[in-house]
């Protein structure tokens, strides 16, 4: 459970036994379905995943030779990457851009261009593109995350380098193992979050379970330039467990809840759907003046702050439409608009508010890799 200002952010989970985000494995062409630009391939006897053909563009081919310029075909074995899980009756997602990140870049097959991340500062950005244009390896895609921001050139070019052995070494063991190898586990959630986030984010780190714990030692020891001067501590008591300590339970039925009621006396109404999630704003118990624009304004925009944090406790995402109070004010329908985005920007997950609809309707998305809280335990 990560947390923050005295309220739970998000809460991570992990499933055992099947390949998760980030696993590469050696899967074997079942169909080809060009009426839907696809391909079905298996990762694992019966377990089939979706690949989109516009994905396909430079494979790793396990089983033949001099094939770069050939299309696919039934049986081919190549290399591919999971980047949607496995969700309800949809087969998991997978891709043959395979992707490597590390805490400064993400170094990816089957293009060739220099990404910055649009979070940084212009002068900045500017900065890494003139450093780093003649040091991305032939074949391959550089994109230099947010954490880079404070982070030498040097170390960007040390982790790159890395990166491409990596890649390599990978592509160079696959052609002498057989089907559905598994060629890269991705890292536990645990350590991707202390991968990404930044050290003065982080007051203490608690675990209860001694395997997590020395796993979190040893990244900290090898990876000193993260989070190594954070605490680090193995809860042991055993009267009161770690999860009735920080009532994890009730946390986590508050986090199914339908209704999510504001401070103001207003709440949410949260309906997650097959298709979409929608939330409904209501004004409940406020008692301020009724029935004033002012007053709509205010609710909405307490609304707004919870709709940002409810999007990343129970990662809602894909299609999100929010029902906001209606207000004719499209000075006060601009500025909430603006206020939401800002919101989201602090978002781990590329999360976009798109548009507000005649009918007051605000549309937005974000990025969907993994099960919402209600879809893992429902």
């Amino acid at each position: 459970m990560l947390t923050g200002d005295d309220r739970e952010l998000e809460f991570l989970y992990e499933t055992t036994g099947e390949p998760v985000v980030g696993d590469i494995i050696i899967a074997r062409v079942k169909d080809i379905v060009k009426n839907i630009n696809a391909a079905f391939v298996e990762i694992a006897p019966g377990v089939t995943c979706y690949l989109s053909l516009e994905d396909a563009v430079r494979p790793v081919y396990i089983n033949c030779i001099h094939k770069n310029n050939r299309k696919l075909v039934q049986g081919d074995e190549i290399l591919v990457q999971i980047i949607k899980n496995r969700m309800k009756t949809k087969d998991a997602v997978v891709t043959t851009n395979l992707s490597f990140t590390g805490r400064y870049v993400v170094l990816t097959t089957g293009n060739q261009r220099l990404g910055v991340s649009m979070k940084l500062e212009d002068e900045r950005r500017h900065q890494l593109k003139q450093a780093m244009k003649d040091a991305v390896p032939e074949h391959t895609g550089v994109v230099i995350r947010t954490n880079a921001a404070d982070a030498s050139i040097n170390e960007i070019l040390n982790e790159l380098h890395t990166m491409e052995e990596r890649k390599n070494q990978i592509i160079e063991t696959a052609k002498h193992r057989t089907c559905f190898s598994v060629m890269q586990h991705a890292p536990e959630k645990y350590i991707q979050l202390l991968r990404d986030l930044k050290s003065d984010r982080i007051e203490k780190i608690i675990t209860d379970d001694q395997m997590i714990f020395d796993s979190i030692q040893e990244y900290l020891s090898t990876n000193t330039e993260t989070v190594s001067d954070v605490p680090l501590i193995l809860y042991q008591d055993s009267m009161q467990p770690l999860y009735k300590l920080y009532s994890i339970e009730t946390r986590l039925e508050n986090a199914m809840s339908k209704r999510v009621w504001l401070k103001s006396g207003g709440y949410l109404i949260i309906e997650p759907t097959e298709a979409l999630t929608v939330i409904d704003v209501n004004t409940g118990k406020y008692a301020g003046k009724k029935n004033s624009q002012e007053t709509f304004m205010k609710i909405n925009t307490e609304a707004a702050e919870e709709i940002a944090h409810q999007l990343r406790l129970r990662n809602i995402s894909g299609i999100i439409i929010v029902d906001f109070i209606n207000m004719e004010s499209k000075e006060y329908q601009k500025a909430l608009m603006t206020h939401l985005a800002d919101l989201v920007k602090k978002d781990r997950m590329k999360t976009d508010v798109l548009d507000m609809t005649g009918l007051h309707l605000v549309e937005m998305t974000r990025k969907k890799v993994d099960r919402s809280i209600y879809e893992f335990f429902v």
